[in-house]
């Protein structure tokens, strides 16, 4: 759901409308249409905006500058939580961060280093807005989901709003769940977390990140063995999911089976030797 206007935008990063339209127009950003045709921004595209006007400001020239938000535009995460990435881009390319792994290494060259939730946390006041257009519009189903991925960054009180009109629409909706689940969890929710996990896995039976976010939310909840099982179904879904393997080890070692403990320890050191692991934690 594309909830910002053209002025909206521009008054929040400090731009002119008219330089707004033309990173549109360039098709750098992918902007909704509302009333009269008239263009409807993410958050994702303010912050496709805020790190091209920090480059503009830098004097970057601007052929460099659409090159390094083409980059962006491809890194930045897809459908998820833009509330903990942290972005540094130069004339050249852009390194990003989320989820406690960073890729595409930066140049040391001329640097922008922000975090979207500096620009969240300005566009905040917007969330109830959007929220309450939604209920008046009579928003379908996909619309209140695509509305809570967002407000998620910016306004996770609204984000489980939005995830609850989902679910009074469509009570089966796996994501919808799972993500109103790892919401509730961070809120430390723990029991009405467990519930959205295990209704994910109702409607989902094969989401391995709904079982091992479930691992999480009952080893949080200091139910051991619960989360051991947890862990164990993740793994059974998804042999390669290099945490669950790191959780399940830690919690058998104090269990005092080693042995199980350190093939799942093997396992987890030959899979983030492929690549990064943010070990713990949901996703």
């Amino acid at each position: 759901m594309k909830a910002y206007t053209t002025r909206e935008v521009a008054d929040l990063l400090d731009m002119t409308p008219a330089r707004v339209r033309s990173w549109a127009r360039a098709g750098l950003l992918d902007p909704g249409r509302g009333p009269a045709n008239r263009y409807r921004f993410s958050f994702q595209d303010l912050v496709l905006l805020r790190a091209a006007r920090g480059l503009l400001d830098a004097r970057v020239p601007a052929r460099r500058v659409r090159r390094a938000l083409a980059i962006l535009k491809d890194q930045l995460p897809n459908g998820a939580s833009l509330s903990e990435v942290r972005i540094s881009a130069d004339a050249e390319r852009v390194l990003v961060r989320h989820g406690g792994v960073a890729w595409n290494p930066e140049s040391g060259q001329l640097q922008l280093d922000f975090e979207v939730s500096e620009l969240a946390g300005r566009i905040a006041p917007l969330a109830a807005r959007a929220t309450r257009a939604a209920e008046i519009e009579g928003a379908e189903t996909d619309e209140w989901f695509e509305l809570a991925l967002e407000l998620e960054a910016y306004a996770p009180a609204e984000a489980v709003v939005a995830y609850e009109r989902v679910l009074a629409r469509d009570p089966e909706h796996a994501d919808a769940h799972l993500n109103l689940g790892r919401l509730l969890h961070e809120a430390s929710r723990l029991e009405r977390a467990e519930f959205h996990y295990r209704r994910a896995l109702e409607s989902r039976p094969d989401d391995a990140t709904a079982a091992f976010n479930l691992g999480v939310a009952l080893e949080d909840g200091e139910r051991w063995e619960d989360a051991i099982g947890a862990y164990r179904g993740a793994l059974e879904l998804e042999p390669s999911l290099a945490d669950a393997h790191y959780n399940l080890a830690r919690l058998l070692e104090v269990r005092g089976a080693r042995q199980e403990a350190l093939a799942h320890l093997r396992s987890y050191r030959a899979l983030t030797r492929r690549r990064g692991s943010s070990r713990r934690g949901t996703y």
